[in-house]
Order: C-alpha cells, then sequence, then structure tokens
C-alpha cells in the first residue's frame, strides 16, 4: 500500500502521483486542486519539454495530457513519454472533436480521452479508476 502524507498536520493518503500537461494555466490549476483534495501527488507541465523532464524526474502513476499545444503537441508529449516508460497510463484531453488525433493517441497507447469542457466528477472518477487498477497491479 502507498504512505502517507502529511498536509498541514493532516494525515492523507498518498493515492498515485499525477502529471498534468496543459498549456491552459487556469486548467492546471483546477486539475491541480481537484486531484490534491483526492490525495493525489501532482505535479504541472505547460510544455511538452516540462513534460517530459517532469516524468522523467518523478514516474507518475498517471499523466492527463492536452493534446492541442503550442510547440510538441499532445501527440508528440504521448510517444516520447512512451519511449521512456511504456507502461506510463496517460488520459488525453481535447477541446477539439478530432477523431483522427484520438484515434492516433489511443494508438500510441492512450487509455482514454475527455472532451473539452469536461465533467470534472466525471474526470475524477476516471482517474480514481485508473489509478485503483495500477495500485492493484503493484500489490
Amino acid at each position: 500500500m502507498k504512505g502517507i502524507l502529511k498536509d498541514r498536520g493532516e494525515a492523507k493518503m498518498d493515492n498515485g502521483k499525477i502529471l498534468i500537461v496543459d498549456d491552459q494555466f487556469g486548467i492546471r490549476l483546477l486539475l491541480n486542486e481537484v486531484f490534491k483534495k483526492e490525495g493525489y501527488q501532482t505535479y504541472q507541465a505547460e510544455n511538452g519539454q516540462i513534460a517530459l523532464k517532469l516524468a522523467g524526474m518523478h514516474s507518475p502513476d498517471l499523466v492527463v495530457l492536452d493534446i492541442k499545444i503550442p510547440g510538441m503537441d499532445g501527440i508528440e508529449i504521448l510517444k516520447r513519454m512512451k519511449e521512456i516508460d511504456p507502461s506510463i497510463r496517460v488520459i488525453i484531453m481535447t477541446a477539439y472533436g478530432d477523431l483522427k488525433m484520438i484515434h492516433k493517441a489511443k494508438e500510441l497507447g492512450a487509455l482514454t480521452h475527455i472532451a473539452k469542457p469536461f465533467d470534472i466528477e466525471e474526470l475524477a472518477k476516471t482517474v480514481k479508476e485508473i489509478l485503483s487498477d495500477k495500485i492493484l497491479e503493484k500489490m
């Protein structure tokens, strides 16, 4: 089982590590708050270079990745993350209903996609299900 984290004097379960990759600060902030409340350790990246560096340093249990990011797009980030760690779990987010891109991301190993604007409760539920499976695999 995972260890206990201390946060402002309160004991919280460490439910796993999540890397949030989105060029929009507001989205990163929202997801960071939601995931921290659920007991996850979070990391944030606004672009591909930072995302790859953080993924290499922290080995996240899950990456929540926006597809449309200036510079290195989500597909390229996903490819490179899979080269670093083929077992890394990734959920892609997109505001664009580009089925070709979604299909390509799933071919590269993305587990699922979430359409923006997303239902935060539905996203939190999906994350919890994915990470529950990951924790069970480690036991």
